[in-house]
């Protein structure tokens, strides 16, 4: 009887302390790290597409001095095996700007000249008509990270949507972050800058997003 009381007071002790212990909760420094600037085109290339998968940090944890072969290697595991919503000639661009900027090739070898320039030897893509946002979202992976009715890595777009309803400038807020890319409005994971599109192309997605 003497034990069986002494096992029920253990239990309750054991009780009592999972009840008050504090839940525990673990804060992640602020992303810092980004991709090391370059004249190259892979460089904007890496920002837009790479940035939506894993930080920067990442290219520091590969073996220094991977050739051009090696690191082009890497973008195209990362397209087939990885799912990464980039195109075989993506691949070659953003392989050359990382084997110049972190790898042992240098800007004037032959090869990285034709596998940064092989843009110029492909049929251009067809124009994104005005307006079509679909097309915007899915050309620039943007529905990788967001969806409209629920978070995915990022907001959903109808949570911006609604943070933004009674805000008069929220076109422009909403462009310049699409634009401009930036973390600490939704968490601290960082939304990549997507420069290279046009002024119209910002609006478009902007007025989509709000219209959610």
């Amino acid at each position: 009887m003497k034990r069986m009381t002494t096992l029920l007071c253990a239990a309750q002790i054991c009780l009592a302390g999972m009840v008050s212990a504090a839940p525990l909760s673990i804060t992640l420094p602020p992303e810092t790290a980004v991709f090391k600037p370059s004249a190259l085109p892979g460089y904007p290339l890496a920002q837009q597409k790479c940035s939506i998968c894993h930080s920067a940090d990442y290219i520091n944890f590969q073996p220094p001095g991977m050739s051009l072969a090696q690191w082009t290697g890497e973008a195209s595991k990362m397209q087939h095996a990885y799912g990464a919503p980039i195109s075989d000639q993506d691949v070659n661009v953003i392989g050359a700007y990382l084997a110049v900027t972190y790898g042992s090739a240098h800007e004037s070898d032959a090869d990285v000249q034709a596998a940064s320039n092989s843009s110029a030897s492909q049929t251009p893509a067809a124009p994104v008509a005005k307006g079509d946002a679909m097309a915007l979202l899915q050309n620039n992976a943007c529905l990788s990270c967001h969806a409209i009715d629920h978070k995915v890595v990022g907001p959903a777009y109808h949570d911006v949507a609604a943070k933004y309803a009674n805000d008069p400038q929220a076109l422009a807020k909403i462009t310049s972050s699409i634009q401009h890319g930036g973390t600490g409005k939704w968490g601290e994971i960082p939304m990549p800058p997507f420069t290279q599109l046009s002024a119209d192309d910002l609006q478009t997605l902007a007025t989509f997003v709000l219209h959610q």
